[in-house]
């Protein structure tokens, strides 16, 4: 994020703050009493104390921008209350500068609306006190100046650090992308090599026989093609241990679908392993004529089924005495 270091601001506003204090006091001798300049300087410390001291927060809290704001209203009040209007008072009017530096803390601190609201009663209030012409003589003009330039400031931080956070955020998608991108492409090839290691003796001897194959042969191919489909449909649910049982279900002619939905692509290794060897376990004891092994949701808690159906003999004409029986139902939890 594009910042100023909070630390520079505070020493500044601190500066400033302190040099306008001691220019109210050293210009006590001037209004005809000094108690209501006393009382706001007292404010105007209070305040400046208040709005610079160290926070988590960047934004100012609404009550301390409420509570500066009517201090300065109050200040230019209790000021030139003891002042004439047409003399030279010098640093008496002290209270100018002082607004100005509150209410660019104000804004410094994105409470803009209060800083703005309070230049522009200063400037209303110097105008009733001392006429139009006391805007530039006052240093009026400067303070708002002060305001417009910590308001733009602001912005234009405020914009930079959101379009920081934005290209921040699309550089961690596009490196996430690229690197969902990489495991597939890896994963791809290792698939294809392990496709190949299976498929590729088998292709030879195809090749070589001219596609004449003995009936085990022809079943030796049947198997060889229900791996690879499991290599390619079964993804995640596939161990050393699940291919053996699976293979040796499907030797004994049971029918074995694996398919996996992507529902256990987050559990931990730990977890897959163990919903893993109940699934090798279920497969490894049913007498079903099919078996089907389906990845749940993600959002359920169960993490795989396995169904185990056999087939019924012929009884008579209606087709709900041809329908399968279920001989194994399981569902193992992603939780134990």
């Amino acid at each position: 994020m594009i910042s100023i270091p909070r630390w520079l601001l505070l020493v500044l506003g601190a500066l400033f703050s302190v040099y306008h204090v001691v220019l109210g006091v050293y210009s006590l001798d001037v209004p005809a009493s000094p108690w209501p300049a006393v009382v706001a300087l007292l404010l105007y410390t209070v305040a400046t104390i208040l709005s610079l001291w160290p926070t988590k927060r960047v934004r100012m809290p609404d009550w301390l921008a409420a509570f500066d704001l009517a201090v300065c209203i109050v200040l230019p009040l209790l000021v030139t209350s003891q002042l004439d209007p047409g003399a030279e008072n010098g640093y008496a009017t002290w209270y100018v500068a002082a607004v100005g530096t509150l209410m660019t803390i104000a804004a410094a601190r994105r409470q803009l609306a209060a800083a703005w609201l309070g230049v522009i009663a200063l400037a209303v209030q110097s105008v009733v006190w001392a006429g139009p012409l006391s805007l530039g003589g006052l240093g009026v003009i400067g303070s708002m100046v002060w305001v417009a330039i910590a308001h733009m400031l602001t912005t234009a931080l405020a914009n930079a650090a959101r379009e920081t956070r934005r290209y921040a955020q699309a550089e961690r998608e596009a490196a996430a992308w690229q690197a969902a991108q990489d495991a597939h492409l890896f994963e791809g090839r290792v698939r294809l090599a392990h496709t190949n290691r299976l498929a590729a003796p088998m292709l030879r001897r195809i090749a070589d026989r001219n596609g004449s194959l003995t009936d085990e042969q022809r079943a030796e191919c049947r198997m060889l093609e229900a791996a690879i489909r499991d290599e390619i449909r079964g993804r995640m649910l596939l161990t050393d241990v699940v291919r053996i049982e699976v293979q040796r279900a499907r030797a004994r002619g049971i029918t074995v679908t694996l398919l996996d939905e992507g529902g256990i692509d987050d559990l931990d290794e730990t977890v897959r392993d163990r919903v893993l060897s109940r699934v090798a376990e279920a497969v490894s004891g049913s007498t079903a004529d099919r078996i089907i092994v389906r990845t749940a949701a993600e959002a359920s808690p169960v993490a795989v089924t396995v169904v185990g159906l056999r087939e019924q003999e012929e009884q008579g004409t209606d087709p709900e005495d041809d329908e399968p029986e279920v001989e194994l139902w399981l569902e193992i939890p992603r939780q134990t």
